[in-house]
Formats: structure tokens, sequence, C-alpha cells
């Protein structure tokens, strides 16, 4: 079996102008945040983020990396909003699909099975069919019901981040949801998953029982090695959300005098950089 194990860098270095990335995890919870920061020390541009959004969706937008933007939520958790997608939502400065949550797993999951669209209740009578004209309806052939069609959200490229991994790809979840990860990477054509830990295949067992086992070599391209890589976000066993630094990061994207600061501080190094200022 193949030797999987990559840095974030590489990986970053596999993308390229243009993709369509999805970034797992949900809200603040369990984001593959390492990967983002190689992301955001990249020189990569216009690319179409597909989340169910947190700090990893702010962060690329204020570094200008978002074209568009495909989400059912974008939410900081204990933080309603991530200001830095409030601003560019509200004075337009990226293209957007709104989705129902319900939706946006569907989406997932149709490309996962390699269909054009798979029908789903949830839209219907909203305002997501107002907003996104692009979406169409189907009628069941048994009864005639009005279904959504939702599209299969196909990406070029997925990012997640779980709690250990074997070199292989094998990986596991310890925390209390598998914030449809496996889907990410059903969906995606290159696959690339960070961990808190690299263990022995026969040691993922020993933690969690063989249903905590959400991806296997086959949905997986890379793996990184990443301590704290959901830092500030959580990683549940592993650690909790870092409130405090939660509440610094959104007070400073608030305000356009101390972002730079930020940005100047834990932005511009390296990943230990990072951690060494952060932790």
């Amino acid at each position: 079996m193949r030797d999987k194990r990559m840095t974030a860098d590489e990986v970053v270095a596999e993308l390229a102008d243009g993709m369509t990335v999805g970034i797992g995890g949900w809200g603040s919870r369990r984001k593959p945040m390492a990967l983002v920061r190689a992301l955001l020390r990249s020189p990569l541009r216009d690319l179409t983020v597909v989340s169910y959004g947190g700090p990893d969706v702010g962060l690329l937008c204020a570094a200008g990396k978002v074209r568009k933007l495909v989400y059912g939520f974008v939410s900081l958790d204990t933080i309603a909003y991530d200001p830095w997608f409030r601003r560019v939502r509200e004075t337009g400065g990226i293209d957007v699909l709104e989705l129902d949550e319900g939706m946006f797993q569907c989406g997932l999951r149709a490309a996962g099975h390699r269909l054009p669209f798979l029908p789903i209740r949830a839209g219907l009578g909203s305002d997501v069919l107002r907003l996104a004209p692009e979406l169409r309806t189907v009628r069941s052939p048994y009864d005639g019901e009005e279904l959504v069609a939702m599209p299969a959200l196909r990406l070029d490229a997925a990012l997640v981040h779980l709690n250990r991994a074997d070199r292989h790809g094998n990986a596991q979840y310890l925390g209390p949801d598998p914030y449809f990860d496996d889907l990410f990477c059903l969906a995606a054509r290159r696959r690339y998953v960070s961990c808190e830990r690299i263990v022995e295949t026969r040691d993922l067992t020993a933690s969690g029982p063989v249903q905590s086992l959400l991806l296997n070599r086959m949905m997986v391209d890379g793996v990184v090695e990443t301590p704290n890589g959901a830092h500030f976000t959580s990683c549940v066993p592993d650690y909790g959300r870092d409130e405090a630094f939660q509440r610094l990061y959104a007070e400073s994207a608030a305000d356009p005098e101390r972002w730079p600061g930020f940005v100047d501080r834990y932005l511009s190094g390296t990943e230990a950089d990072y951690l060494g200022a952060a932790l």
C-alpha cells in the first residue's frame, strides 16, 4: 500500500487557480485550518469554495482567494457571523450560491454517486429558488410531486481534518459528528485529509470503534499530520474551540485598523510561527 504522507504546502502545490475546493467540518468545528493557512500562504486565486462555512471562509475571503462561495451557512457557532464573510457578502465582493443545508448535503451526495442531480423537497416554498434561478425542479414519474433537482456539487479537491489517520489514508473521527467529511471526499477528484496524529493502521481502533473509521484509503490521496491543525476551531476530544482566540479573530476582522496587525502576527509566517503565536 502506498505511503500518502504529505505536507500542507505539498497539498496546496497540487491545487490550481480557479479550482472548486470543498472544505469539510461544520461552522467552527473540525475545520482543516492548517490546510487553509497553507492556502493563505499560496498565490492561488479565483477559487470556488464549497463549505458549511466557518473561519475558513472568512480568512479566504479576507485574502482575496474566493471568486464564488457555495454554502449552507457561514457561522463561528458561538459568534453568529464571520465579519469577513459579512463584509464581502454585503458589498457583493464574491459570487454566491446560497443553499438550504439539506440541499447542500444532497448535492455532495449526488456528486459522490456520480449523478447529475438528486431530488429533494428542501428548498421548495423558500427564496432559495428565487435567488438561484439556475436551480430547477422535476416532477416525480410516480405521483407527479414537484421536487428540487439539486445539482451535483462536483469538487476538484476536498480538504478535511480528522483526529487520526494512518499513512495510507484510512482516517478516523473521535468526536460526536462526522460533519459530512466523507461526502466531501466522495464528491472530489482529489482528496486530502489532515489529522492530529498519524498512527499505525492497527492502532486506529484503539481509541474508537470501527464505525469511527470515516475514510478509507480509496477515498484519500494525501495525508498530512498537523497537530492542532484545526485550531482555532474545535477538534473534540483532542481539544475544544479556542474561544479567546476566536473572539480576537472576530474583533480584528470587524475592525479595518486592527486587521493588518492580526495578519502580521498570525498569518504572515509558517504554520509553526502561527502555533507559536496563537497557542
